[in-house]
């Protein structure tokens, strides 16, 4: 997604200025920085570890569930792989747009790449590509999904980066010695972020959500073509059925764009075997069979709080060249989201929803990528324990080919292509029915060490014999 490389510094000036590449998205920007010319390696690593986790709670969590997106309230550890690629895209960002020398060209490639997160998320996400085991493409436009994983880090990206070049002549050269200084020098940055904040919060509790009705569409479940109505008629609601987030996408997109599996079905309103995925109860809500969109319009404002936080983090990176001051702003920021977030939780003021995009979730997630980030920089960049971390960086330097072919399937799609008699039997198959699970003889660890090794640790190796021939994938 957004590849950055950027100046550290040791805390000391440097008489010498160095130039640094700044990736967006593969894209680079020229800034200089007076530090020395070392590379902030916890970036790269950060983004690395954001594509690992996303790797094996996508092909791990069908065995292991509870790593699995939690089916409402809740924090699961695939309820981090989202706010932390838009907390990473905020932080490259900030890096990217430190000079613009510009601005109708600045604001032209912003364009340009986010049409290009568009088009690669409809591709992959809308429904057209059925990878990694269905061997046929194509989608019904009546039934197209319209948000995914990138269109959300498409509009996040849009507004950070707008809100950057179109305040550049605003900007600050030099940072007072304020507690406070660094946020009222980027006032501009969290005004965009407390305009989101404050049109998700009025909208979601205030909007009126009637009752709706939806047509199951399942070739070959006794209900297909059945027709089911919700009865909501509520302001405010945070349950799964009568949200105002589901009633924006559902008058904005369509109900038939939306999700077609929502993890709600796993909820113990849908059935006994919460939080896994098990047979519905005889007295479970219609809703439970609706569709329902975690990637949709309202959400995704919320969602832009995430990378404000992100280009804050950034900010701090530039402005603050001591490694002291630099980890003071990161974990007294980092920490108290976390316990804001927690404490909006527990008192059930507002809680932790992926679903929603809360702003508890915001703030928890948000705080959490803070603290992981800051821990990256001491390991890697300030302790030099780069090694156990390496995999990590070569993944980040190559973040959306490991996304493209390994998260969203399609190098596995290509291998089961080449298939001898069946689609079962394929190079894929086999290595994860043989290998892996009858070896260890349980397939719920069978999976999961294929996933570890023939997934995650195949493509760290890849991304770093590309990172050796100096090849990257670039938006």
């Amino acid at each position: 997604m957004l590849r950055v490389e950027e100046g550290g510094g040791d805390g000391k000036d440097s008489a010498k200025k160095v130039e640094t590449a700044v990736h967006v998205a593969g894209e680079e920007t020229q800034v200089e920085v007076k530090t020395r010319s070392k590379r902030v390696a916890a970036l790269d690593a950060f983004r690395g570890l954001t594509i690992v986790l996303m790797i094996l709670v996508d092909d791990a969590g069908g065995a292991y569930e509870r790593i699995d997106h939690s089916p409402w309230n809740g924090c699961t550890l695939a309820d981090f792989v989202m706010p932390f690629f838009l907390f990473i895209v905020g932080v490259a960002v900030a890096l990217a747009l430190k000079r613009i020398p510009k601005v109708s060209e600045a604001i032209k490639k912003v364009v340009i790449r986010t049409l290009k997160l568009l088009f690669w998320g409809l591709l992959l996400q809308g429904g057209y590509s059925h990878a990694p085991d269905d061997l046929s493409y194509g989608v019904d436009m009546k039934h197209i999904r319209w948000c995914g994983i990138l269109q959300r880090i498409a509009l996040v990206y849009f507004v950070v980066a707008l809100i950057e070049i179109l305040t550049t002549k605003l900007r600050p050269t030099i940072i007072g010695s304020g507690p406070f200084a660094i946020f009222s020098a980027y006032y501009w940055q969290w005004i965009g972020g407390l305009i989101a904040f404050v049109l998700y919060m009025v909208l979601i509790f205030t909007l009126y959500v009637p009752d709706w009705s939806f047509v199951l569409h399942n070739p070959g479940d006794v209900n297909d073509g059945k027709r089911f109505t919700v009865q909501c008629g509520v302001r405010g609601h945070l349950g799964p059925a009568c949200n105002a987030v589901g009633y924006v996408d559902r008058q904005v997109w369509g109900i038939n764009h939306l999700y077609s599996q929502p993890v709600w079905i796993r909820s113990k309103d849908c059935t006994d075997s919460s939080s896994s995925m098990g047979p519905l109860r005889k007295d479970a809500p219609s809703w439970c069979l609706a569709p329902f969109e975690p990637e949709g319009l309202l959400s995704s404002i919320s969602a832009i709080l995430s990378g404000v936080i992100g280009v804050h983090y950034g900010h701090v990176l530039i402005h603050f060249k001591v490694h002291s001051e630099r980890l003071k702003q990161w974990l007294l920021m980092g920490f108290g989201l976390l316990i804001c977030g927690i404490i909006l939780h527990f008192t059930n003021a507002i809680p932790i929803n992926k679903q929603l995009y809360s702003f508890s979730y915001v703030c928890f997630t948000a705080g959490a990528a803070g603290i992981v980030f800051s821990a990256f920089y001491i390991l890697i960049d300030l302790w030099s324990l780069r090694m156990p971390f390496l995999f990590l960086e070569w993944i980040g330097m190559n973040s959306m080919l490991v996304f493209v072919m390994a998260a969203e399937g399609i190098f596995p799609a290509f291998v089961n292509g080449w298939y001898y008699e069946t689609p079962k039997k394929s190079l894929v198959h086999w290595i994860h029915e043989h290998v892996f699970v009858n070896v260890w003889h349980s397939e719920r660890l069978g999976t999961l060490l294929y996933v570890i090794f023939a997934e995650i640790v195949f493509w760290a190796v890849v991304a770093g014999i590309l990172h050796r021939l100096g090849i990257y994938w670039k938006l």
